[in-house]
């Protein structure tokens, strides 16, 4: 099939550089009109231009396409809210939300200034947070929308030195999970992407050779695929140096422990059985897993009666 996003809105947070800017022209070239949002600070968060964003939205609109600029700092709600207030008085509805915009103050936790924790939390999560409150009800009241999560594998299995990225990462998976099942009436599907690509973000990080290697584009090849119509839903794909992946989550069967020899000795004994991956599964929310163990100890009681 051919992905295509002709007559549909895209607003993409973060696009004046790197992987948004990527994003932008993709979904731009496949017909979708884009707003193309960017504070333009640098790679920590610090300063403002408007420079790389206008620069995104001219080489759409020499493309023939449709775009506008607006730098909404994401961590500021009343900024988006004029963001997705714009764009519906210029086009009247918001299709695609890709929560991309992101910032970088790394240091190990023994080293790092709580401000520079709760910034990184505040653009990442909370940027997430505030666009998607944003487009909410439009998305709701139109029964459609896709929206995109960017995580990161600092937040699923961490990295060091980002304790407050890898926090932000792995918080914003929590909060598509539930959108998830409060979107599906609305044929609103979230996703997430887990990208690694030469950017801004990791210039610094890797050789020549292997930046060259992970060029954004590639990721925005996976980026395509979670957010057209006929998008998954609650899906974790991971991308990058053409490579893709899911990242899934999944809990064991576990063991149960009658009320009258549950102890720290009891539970410890049995870790090899709660650790035994052969009966794990996918649980569909936090309430399987009351459910779950409920039924565990009503058998229990079954046997025993």
């Amino acid at each position: 099939m051919t992905i295509n996003f002709t007559g549909q809105v895209a607003i993409v947070t973060g696009a004046g550089n790197g992987l948004g800017r990527s994003h932008a022209l993709e979904l731009a070239a496949r017909g979708a009109k884009v707003v193309v949002n960017d504070l333009g600070g640098a790679r920590d968060g610090s300063g403002a231009s408007s420079a790389a964003a206008d620069e995104v939205v001219q080489i759409i609109k020499e493309a023939g396409g449709e775009a506008f600029a607006h730098g909404a700092n994401v961590a500021n709600y009343a900024e988006v809210e004029d963001m997705v207030n714009q764009t519906m008085e210029k086009w009247g509805r918001v299709d695609v939300l890709i929560n991309n915009a992101g910032i970088l103050r790394d240091k190990t936790f023994a080293k790092m200034d709580l401000a520079d924790f709760q910034l990184v939390v505040d653009v990442h999560l909370m940027g997430s947070v505030n666009c998607t409150k944003a487009v909410w009800q439009i998305m709701r009241d139109q029964n459609y929308g896709r929206i995109v999560m960017t995580t990161s594998s600092s937040g699923m299995y961490g990295n060091f030195g980002q304790t407050n990225y890898g926090a932000a990462k792995m918080a914003v998976l929590g909060f598509m999970n539930t959108l998830v099942l409060e979107g599906a009436k609305n044929n609103i599907r979230v996703n997430a992407l887990s990208p690694t690509a030469a950017t801004r973000m990791t210039e610094d990080l890797l050789s020549e050779q292997l930046l060259a290697m992970l060029q954004p584009e590639a990721v925005t090849a996976g980026l395509i695929t979670l957010c057209h119509e006929d998008a998954p839903n609650r899906l974790i794909l991971c991308a990058g140096a053409g490579g893709y992946a899911s990242t899934r989550l999944f809990e064991t069967e576990g063991a149960f422990i009658p009320a009258e020899e549950q102890a720290g000795e009891a539970v410890l004994s049995k870790m090899p059985e709660i650790c035994d991956t052969d009966r794990q599964s996918e649980l569909a929310s936090g309430p399987s897993q009351t459910e779950k163990f409920l039924k565990m100890a009503a058998a229990h009681l079954a046997a025993n009666a």
